[in-house]
């Protein structure tokens, strides 16, 4: 919590804005009848804690601070004890840095994601709604991802693979809502990295270490391909790379697990290209980030004479920008909600929410 106290709504109209004990919103920030809304957006799904400001046009203002654990992968009630003591501040500079901005609302990530973050935040974002009497919403973390790389790389209807630590989705827009086309049958790719990467020796993140051992390697070693449908399983296959340790050279297998994993979610892609007609891809999440994965996704798209679409790097990843401006979306379409109703769900998913910005 980040100590703000709601204003009394009785109180003179005259009457100056109430100082927090630990962080004072100058007047300037409180609502006013503005041609353009501005809206601040809170991220704490799991170890990333940030704060955008957007407008319909640009961004105005980006704050983080990651959680880093010293040993091991991500435990919730520690990453949820460093976005409690680190909230203030990083809303704090995101204000700082957005100039006379006036904000019109505020976003916060629902969810999916860890509980503890998921409180954490809310309760902040519930206080400064309150502080500032604007409206409050509740975003999909998931769907954030998409409608941020839609507005940074200027594109109406792509097929989106987002994969991230705890997600693995193909997601694509119909019928009112985002689709889930093909979808993790265990854990994330994310995870899976990071649990290999745990057994291999490298701290957390694991993923770009992955990567970048993989560029020493002599040749591919055979992994569990499982593809089920229009799912994939990454379970086995990181249990194999972890036995294969024993006989195989590290960077191989980093390469062989890479390879692997990646075409498993390509190949899901391409199918739900063919099966959408769309002639765009998307790529989002913070696993976007691998090199190899682009790579094998653009052949793809060139194959298949689609358009690949990547945003930059700062939007890949967990981030306060795409939730501000999601929630700007569904404020402008009349979405927005009542403190009582604003309880976090751990187990969002995208394809629950009903698309009224579309």
């Amino acid at each position: 919590m980040i100590g703000i106290r709601p204003l009394n709504r009785r109180k003179p109209q005259a009457q100056a804005p109430e100082r927090s004990r630990h962080l004072y919103l100058p007047p300037a920030y409180h609502k006013t009848e503005a041609m353009h809304r501005t809206i601040l957006g809170i991220e704490g799904t799991a170890w990333n804690l940030s704060a955008g400001i957007v407008t319909e046009e640009d961004v105005l203002a980006e704050a983080t601070a990651t959680y880093q654990p010293e040993t091991g992968g991500i435990h919730p009630r520690e990453a949820a004890q460093h976005h409690a003591a680190n909230i203030a501040s990083v809303i704090r500079k995101a204000i700082g840095s957005a100039g006379d901005a006036q904000i019109d609302g505020i976003a916060f990530s629902q969810g999916p994601g860890m509980g503890p973050c998921l409180r954490t935040v809310a309760t902040a974002a519930r206080a400064l709604a309150l502080s500032l009497d604007v409206p409050l919403v509740g975003v999909n973390h998931c769907i954030a991802h998409l409608e941020v790389g839609r507005w940074q790389c200027g594109i109406d209807d792509p097929v989106m693979l987002y994969v991230s630590g705890a997600n693995s989705q193909v997601l694509a827009y119909r019928g009112g809502r985002y689709r889930i086309f093909g979808e993790t049958l265990d854990i994330g790719i994310g995870n899976a990295f990071d649990k290999f990467a745990r057994h291999a020796g490298f701290s957390h993140p694991g993923g770009p270490k992955i990567e970048s051992e993989a560029f020493a390697a002599k040749e591919y070693i055979p992994l569990p391909y499982v593809v089920k449908g229009m799912d994939f399983s990454f379970s086995g296959l990181t249990t194999a790379a972890k036995e294969a340790l024993k006989n195989h050279p590290l960077a191989d297998v980093c390469f062989s697990l890479q390879e692997t994993a990646f075409a498993m979610l390509v190949e899901v892609t391409e199918r739900a290209v063919a099966h959408t007609g769309k002639n765009d891809v998307l790529l989002a999440g913070g696993v976007g980030a691998n090199m190899r994965l682009r790579g094998m996704l653009e052949i793809m798209c060139e194959e298949r004479g689609a358009r690949f679409h990547v945003p930059e790097k700062r939007f890949m990843g967990d981030n306060g920008v795409m939730i501000a401006y999601t929630g700007l979306l569904m404020l402008e379409s009349g979405e927005s909600l009542q403190i009582e109703d604003s309880m976090v769900i751990p187990n969002f998913r995208p394809d629950h929410v009903d698309v009224t910005w579309r």
